[in-house]
C-alpha cells in the first residue's frame, strides 16, 4: 500500500491538482451570479404565495418591474458611457505638463460633488433646472456625482508610469502622442479599469433615486412600498436595485479581466 502511494499515486497527483483549479476559478466566478439568482427566487416565491392588495399587485405586476428595470439599465448606461467620456479625457489631460497645475482646482471641484449626498445633488438641479426633462436633469446630477473616481484613477494610473520607460520609448523616436497610447495607457488601464468599475457600481445605486424627480426606475418600485407603506414592495424594489448592482460589478470584473493587458 505504501509503494502504491508513493508511486503511481503520486504521477495521479500532478493530473488532480491541474483540474482542481480550472474547477475552483469557475465555482469562485459563478459563486455570485447563482447567489443573485437565488435571491431573486426566493423572492419570486415569496410574492407568489402572498394573497396581494391591489395596491400591492399594481407596484408589483411583472411588465411594471420590467419597465422600471429597463428605465433603470438605460439610465445607468447613459450615465456610465458619458462618464467615461469625460472622465477618462479629462483624466489624461490633466496629466500633461502644460494642464498639470489644473489637476489640484478641478480634484476638489469633483471630490466636492461626489461629497454631496445623491439625493440633494439631484434636488439641486431639479430646482435649478426647472425649464429641462426629469430624465436630463438626472443624468446631470449622476454624471456630475459619478466623475471623480475615474478621474482620480487615470491621474494615478498615468502618474505610476515609470518616467524611465517613458524617457526610453521617446528616445526611441517616438512622439508625445505615441507614448500616451502605445506605453502609458496601456500600463495604467489596471488602475483606470477598477475606477471605471467603482464608477458602475456607485451608479447602478443610485440610478434608484432618480424616482425622486420622476425619472423612473426600480426607485420608483421603493417609493411606492414607502408611500403606501407595504413592507413586500419596498423589499422587492431594494432587492433588484441591490441584484442589479452586483450583477453589473460581477460583469465589470469580468471586463476588467479580460481588458488587463498581458503580462501585467
Amino acid at each position: 500500500m505504501t509503494v502504491a502511494a508513493t508511486g503511481p499515486g503520486a504521477a495521479a497527483g500532478a493530473p488532480a491538482d491541474g483540474t482542481t483549479r480550472p474547477a475552483r476559478r469557475w465555482a469562485t466566478l459563478l459563486a455570485r451570479p447563482l447567489l443573485v439568482v437565488a435571491a431573486l427566487t426566493i423572492l419570486y416565491l415569496v410574492v407568489s404565495s402572498r394573497e396581494l392588495d391591489s395596491i400591492e399587485a399594481r407596484s408589483l405586476d411583472a411588465a411594471y418591474i420590467a419597465s422600471r428595470t429597463w428605465q433603470h439599465i438605460w439610465l445607468t448606461a447613459v450615465v456610465s458611457v458619458l462618464v467615461l467620456v469625460i472622465a477618462v479625457p479629462l483624466g489624461v489631460l490633466l496629466t500633461r505638463e502644460a494642464t498639470r497645475r489644473f489637476a489640484g482646482p478641478v480634484l476638489t471641484v469633483a471630490n466636492i460633488s461626489q461629497a454631496i449626498p445623491s439625493i440633494g445633488l439631484i434636488v439641486l438641479f431639479a430646482v435649478a433646472f426647472l425649464a429641462l426633462p426629469v430624465t436630463v436633469i438626472a443624468v446631470l446630477a449622476f454624471v456630475l456625482h459619478g466623475i471623480l473616481p475615474i478621474v482620480r484613477n487615470t491621474i494615478a494610473g498615468l502618474d505610476q508610469v515609470d518616467r524611465s520607460v517613458i524617457e526610453a520609448a521617446r528616445g526611441m523616436g517616438m512622439t508625445r502622442r505615441g507614448v500616451l497610447f502605445s506605453v502609458e495607457l496601456p500600463l495604467a488601464v489596471p488602475v483606470v479599469l477598477a475606477g471605471v468599475r467603482t464608477t458602475l457600481t456607485i451608479t447602478t445605486g443610485t440610478v434608484a433615486l432618480a424616482t425622486f424627480v420622476g425619472a423612473g426606475g426600480l426607485g420608483d418600485i421603493i417609493s411606492n412600498g414607502l408611500a403606501s407603506n407595504r413592507t413586500l414592495v419596498l423589499v422587492t424594489g431594494s432587492v433588484l436595485v441591490a441584484a442589479l448592482a452586483l450583477l453589473i460589478d460581477w460583469l465589470a470584473g469580468l471586463a476588467e479581466d479580460v481588458l488587463h493587458p498581458k503580462g501585467l
